[in-house]
């Protein structure tokens, strides 16, 4: 039972049968459809929150800080396209995530990944049928913390799970907004241009998430490309992240981890190419 960590009261996740449930996910659906994004504030109460903050920071030093160059899909240039094409186009990427192996299995995180009531209520939320949804079967990925501290942030990116689910645990003193634009590319068109115009500056799609410690966001990360705002001030922000996928024994593909975690397993090596789309990492 998640009671000393969730509003169980507000978000009946472990009541499927309930009125109050059925309510909550018909509103859940709603958005997600229209906005490709779902908040539910507070999900998390003051006490877990207090949890959860102490277990981040007692693993932030185990975080692998990286500094680098990166498009938005986490892939090397490819020549094969012109200058100025997405796929060449690099930022500047100064960000830190405390790898997966770090929480125990006792550890309120993961506490609430692993709870038999989780799972289906994220996937009734994304209204997906149970045999193409699974969690993330990757040892360094399926449940994280990212960390970002002063000046830092996260530039233009689509994820390589298809969904994320994210809570906020704690935020900068100013700044690190989560900015995206729902729903710009599909499992069957990268959509180039689009991407493009973002790019370019072009903010007139681009919703803002000033997201408040103790709020879940349902977010369809693999197919709107999102940022975070750099981050203001001494206080670090984090953001646990708990992820799913349509393809059972989907792990994340080897550059990408080697970037995010600086190291790679074997099972990145053994699974690569496990999805159900051939869109770029």
């Amino acid at each position: 039972m998640l009671q000393d960590l969730v509003d169980l009261g507000r978000y009946p996740i472990d009541r499927p049968d309930s009125w109050g449930y059925t309510q909550m996910i018909n509103d859940l659906r709603r958005d997600l459809n229209e906005e490709g994004c779902a908040v539910l504030p507070g999900f998390v109460h003051e006490n877990g929150l207090n949890h959860i903050l102490s277990e981040a920071d007692g693993v932030s030093d185990k975080a692998h800080r990286s500094f680098n160059r990166t498009n938005a899909y986490f892939t090397k240039d490819d020549t094969r396209f012109g200058v100025g094409h997405p796929i060449r186009r690099f930022y500047e990427r100064s960000n830190a995530f405390v790898p997966a192996d770090n929480f125990a299995k006792s550890g309120p995180l993961r506490r609430i990944y692993e709870d038999a009531s989780f799972l289906p209520f994220i996937r009734a939320a994304l209204d997906e049928p149970k045999e193409h949804f699974f969690r993330y079967d990757d040892p360094l990925a399926d449940v994280i913390i990212n960390v970002v501290e002063k000046g830092q942030g996260f530039p233009w990116h689509f994820d390589t799970n298809n969904y994320t689910v994210t809570l906020a645990i704690q935020n900068g003193e100013k700044g690190g907004a989560f900015q995206y634009v729902p729903n710009l590319r599909t499992s069957k068109e990268e959509n180039f241009d689009a991407v493009a115009s973002v790019l370019d500056g072009n903010t007139s799609q681009v919703r803002h998430l000033d997201l408040q410690p103790g709020d879940l966001q349902i977010f369809k990360g693999r197919y709107s490309l999102h940022r975070v705002a750099p981050v203001e001030g001494e206080r670090r922000r984090y953001v646990g992240i708990f992820s799913f996928v349509e393809a059972e024994g989907m792990c994340g593909g080897v550059e990408r981890t080697r970037q995010l975690y600086g190291r790679v397993l074997p099972q990145h090596y053994e699974r690569e190419g496990i999805r159900k789309d051939r869109l770029l990492d």
